[in-house]
């Protein structure tokens, strides 16, 4: 799908009770890449609710143009903490990263205090050097793994990595193989209930690898995809 078919929508005040109130983007379905094992298997963003704001935007009946979308997050307060992709990911091409986007993206991003999530392979395309280019210049793209060795190459690789864990893991942290530390999402583990109140995800530790517990009612399927891992 070409970058001029896709659509976004920006919620200047979330009303995800995970994000809190922050704003929050969504992009089109098109935009998840085949690598993520979640795909149509147990994503978080399937659920009802937010699978419902989410085919909306990916159908055209809300959101913008990528272009226009820029212009929303450019206008963002400086210094504001946002989130992009509650639902979806980078737009690609056959699994590389549309480095037109990610560039406006950044420059979009300039003096806020963007983070996300990305699926995408590091191994295709130039997609390692861009999502390096993107944090090097002030947009976090945490690297979503699904093991603890998958993590732990994100980091040698020089990215924020996070990783999702069995919804019965009993530690809230803990060192993996490659001396990095993985901690458990504050707001799973502890009075802070919402990225507006922790934002580590956007910054942190360089060897610091947050985990997210599998949750919501397609755990199952994100169990199994991580046994497969």
């Amino acid at each position: 799908m070409k970058l001029s078919d896709l659509r976004f929508h920006l919620s200047r005040v979330s009303t995800n009770v995970k994000t809190g109130p922050i704003p929050v983007s969504t992009g089109s379905r098109a935009t998840c890449p085949d690598t993520c094992p979640f795909k149509a298997n147990g994503c978080y963003a399937d659920n009802h609710g937010l699978n419902f704001h989410w085919n909306a935007v990916t159908n055209g009946t809300r959101g913008v143009d990528w272009r226009a979308h820029m212009a929303q997050i450019a206008a963002l307060p400086i210094g504001q903490l946002w989130r992009a992709w509650q639902a979806g990911d980078m737009p690609h091409k056959a699994g590389k990263i549309s480095r037109t986007f990610l560039r406006a993206l950044i420059k979009a991003n300039k003096g806020k205090r963007g983070f996300t999530y990305s699926h995408h392979s590091l191994t295709i395309g130039d997609n390692l050097s861009l999502l390096r280019m993107a944090n090097r210049q002030g947009l976090t793209v945490n690297v979503s793994t699904e093991s603890e060795a998958q993590a732990d190459a994100a980091v040698s690789a020089g990215l924020p990595a996070v990783v999702v864990v069995p919804g019965d893991e009993s530690r809230t942290t803990w060192h993996t193989e490659g001396g990095n530390v993985v901690l458990i999402c504050p707001a799973q583990r502890s009075d802070t209930k919402t990225c507006a109140d922790c934002g580590l995800c956007q910054t942190r530790g360089k060897r610091v690898i947050i985990g997210f517990l599998a949750h919501g009612t397609r755990s199952a399927k994100v169990e199994a995809a991580l046994s497969a891992a």
